[in-house]
């Protein structure tokens, strides 16, 4: 059996000091930009879920299973990005009524 180190606790000067090593802060997107590439992905997946809805109407459906996946993930892109605008809300609510 390998040894097994002892844990070593780290100090905020420690973690300070480690802080240039996150893998986070050398990328270049900022949270607006990661936002607004999410909710293009789901204006998109909403665009692919009415054009599969309205091949389902039609007719023109070549492939009925992917068309319900496509319907699925449009609707569940949806209630994801309903529950994350509700979370964000909440936490801006709760911070407007944090007193200084």
């Amino acid at each position: 059996m390998a040894n097994i180190q002892s844990i070593k606790s780290l100090s905020t000067a420690d973690l300070l000091a480690n802080k240039s090593t996150n893998p986070i802060e050398g990328s270049s997107t900022d949270f607006a930009q990661e936002l607004k590439n999410a909710l293009g992905n789901v204006n998109q997946m909403q665009v692919d879920g009415e054009k599969a809805m309205s091949d389902i109407a039609t007719g023109s459906v070549k492939d009925l299973h992917q068309a319900a996946i496509a319907i699925d993930k449009a609707e569940i892109s949806m209630k994801l990005m309903l529950e994350v605008r509700n979370k964000a809300l909440n936490a801006y609510k709760e911070i407007t009524r944090t007193q200084m």
